[in-house]
């Protein structure tokens, strides 16, 4: 019998200024806790087995290694334009509204 992976999620927080850090982590019970969250607050939730693994090596309050900038980049910007947010100069108002946390999920099929 084949060992079941365990379901991770990590959440990143992002204040436009710095690297996006690790704000949480955990397996099981703990990943569903950081996705029952993140749902309360209308958070964007991204799956990406492969990028969970990496991340959750950080330690919580690390920076993002800088050779995955570009992803993490990308994912932040597809999660704003869902939630219909942007970076100064492309606003309107130019108000600036930065998405607080972005949780990852490993939701690999059984």
């Amino acid at each position: 019998m084949k060992n079941k992976a365990p379901r991770q999620a990590i959440a990143l927080s992002y204040d436009g200024a710095n690297a996006p850090s690790l704000t949480a982590k955990g397996d099981d019970e703990l990943a569903e806790a950081i996705l029952a969250i993140a749902r309360e607050y209308e958070v964007p939730i991204y799956e990406n087995a492969e990028l969970v693994r990496l991340l959750a090596r950080l330690e919580l309050g690390d920076a993002i290694p800088e050779v995955l900038y570009r992803s993490i980049a990308e994912i932040i910007a597809f999660a704003w334009h869902l939630k219909g947010k942007f970076p100064d100069g492309f606003e309107p108002q130019g108000e600036r509204d930065v998405t607080p946390a972005l949780p990852l999920l490993n939701a690999e099929p059984d």
